[in-house]
């Protein structure tokens, strides 16, 4: 795939623009057009469909602040362990993130390791930096973005994650929706890390979006209403492969996954199907999806099990989604730091909840889709071939040509359609040209106004899929469009 290419489609069409171009821009910073607004609506619509509407447990939404006092972030542990491993070129005074560096030069996972252990590498192996200068002593970046508020210039900081409002406001949800345990906290909403090297278009940003789920639940609860879950299957990258460097990905049942301790029950597999779901309804084929079962080095130390769901992209595998079984550690630091007791009382007995927590990049997944339905050159011209559901534009409007009362016809129907379907209505240049405009912004259905409709009162109506048109009679336009949609 020609990359470039695609991004330039993306700029050129408004789905992206690099922040502050005009003055050059910002590294690690993306603004959204308009097309690209729509697209992250659509995916953020479904995503909730499948993880809140469609979900078998309670799921409630908040939206707490971008800022985070440090207190929270004591509690959470960013404060002493959020940073990057970075090294300096001691000749030409560059700087590069240490595990990078060694994962592109030996194709290593370095992922958990210590910093003495990186330096020990970077010596053993003789890696120097294109001017030929030796690198420094790995050390610590913090990834925390600081600052200051109020006149007393109190110390805070923009959020590293949407997860530990959910864990602050956990007691607030439950008490207030007088809510029962098993249920979740959904936040959607955006995310801050100065990265040192953001990198690869959408995929490592200093500014980002995340929807993040944290499921409360007794640790002795069975989940019995979910067993139909145990027989279904799903792609599983185990560590064993990944040691031998292999690319070996097997299809196991949930039940031996649970059976292994690949994963510590029920829910969290409901979770891993239902993002399996959630992946195929906005376009992304099946057999680019794997979970990969993080190894011990990777795996924090609080958790109990940690599983990425991973899409291949065109530089190779990526985490979109990181699953973790989060036990009741953040409940009880908050707990400690806060001097509040969180807690819930169920048959008399109280305990503090224990959490599954998936985490959906959403720039992350808005990539994977663009560059799934990206066809290069299919038809003289490159385009998008999105799943109608997630167009950002359903509909394009076109009139055959601009007099004898067809553009006058068409203005009818836009002004008719754009009340239930995002539409767009253009005049100029041929057919042609107007077809393959759409074409290139991914619009599924044109809707053409010949002579004919003169006649009969029907137009065309062209599926992007295909390139084949069927003729409609416009009074039902609109139930079509629904069903095609």
């Amino acid at each position: 795939m020609n990359v470039k290419k695609l991004i330039d489609i993306l700029e050129k069409r408004g789905f992206f623009y690099q922040t502050a171009e005009i003055y050059g821009g910002i590294s690690g910073f993306f603004d959204l057009g308009p097309l690209g607004v729509l697209l992250k609506n659509n995916i953020i619509k479904i995503f909730k469909e499948v993880f809140v509407d469609e979900f078998p447990y309670k799921i409630y939404e908040i939206e707490a602040s971008l800022f985070a006092p440090s207190n929270v972030l004591k509690a959470s542990g960013h404060l002493e362990r959020f940073y990057d491993p970075i090294i300096e070129c001691e000749k030409c005074k560059s700087i590069f993130r240490a595990d990078h560096l060694i994962e592109e030069e030996l194709n290593m996972n370095v992922e958990g390791i210590s910093l003495e252990k990186m330096d020990e590498i970077i010596k053993k192996n003789n890696l120097k930096c294109k001017c030929g200068g030796n690198f420094s002593q790995t050390k610590e970046f913090k990834l925390l973005f600081k600052s200051f508020v109020g006149a007393k210039n109190d110390e805070i900081y923009l959020r590293p994650e949407t997860a530990q409002h959910i864990f602050v406001n956990f007691l607030n949800v439950y008490n207030s929706m007088r809510a029962k345990l098993p249920f979740g906290i959904l936040q959607i909403g955006k995310s801050f890390r100065n990265e040192i090297s953001p990198r690869q278009f959408l995929i490592r940003l200093r500014e980002f979006s995340q929807a993040e789920i944290e499921f409360f639940f007794n640790p002795n609860y069975e989940f019995s209403e979910i067993d139909f879950v145990l027989k279904e299957k799903i792609p599983i990258y185990k560590r064993e492969e990944q040691r031998k460097n292999s690319n070996i990905v097997e299809k196991i049942s949930i039940e031996e996954l649970i059976e292994e301790k690949i994963i510590p029950n029920k829910l969290f597999g409901l979770f891993l199907l239902k993002e399996i779901e959630f992946y195929r309804i906005i376009g992304i084929e099946e057999d680019k999806i794997r979970f990969r079962h993080l190894l011990e080095e990777e795996t924090p130390f609080y958790s109990k099990s940690n599983v990425d769901l991973e899409i291949k992209f065109d530089f190779g595998w990526k985490e979109v989604v990181g699953n973790a079984y989060r036990t009741d550690y953040d409940l009880k630091q908050h707990s400690k730091y806060s001097n509040k007791e969180i807690f819930v009382v169920e048959n008399g007995k109280k305990f503090v909840p224990h959490v599954i927590e998936p985490s959906f990049g959403i720039e992350r997944t808005i990539y994977a889709v663009l560059q799934n339905s990206f066809i290069e050159n299919g038809r003289g011209w490159s385009y998008f071939l999105f799943k109608p559901k997630i167009a950002p534009i359903k509909v394009a409007i076109f009139p055959l040509v601009n007099k004898d009362g067809l553009a006058e016809i068409a203005e009818k129907i836009f002004k008719d359609l754009k009340k239930e379907f995002e539409c767009i209505i253009e005049f100029k240049d041929s057919i042609g040209k107007r077809y393959a405009r759409a074409d290139e912004i991914g619009i599924p259905f044109c809707i053409t106004c010949d002579y004919q409709t003169l006649e009969d009162s029907t137009v065309t109506i062209r599926d992007i899929a295909t390139a084949k048109q069927k003729r409609l009679a416009i009074n039902e336009l609109k139930e079509s469009l629904k069903k095609l949609i």
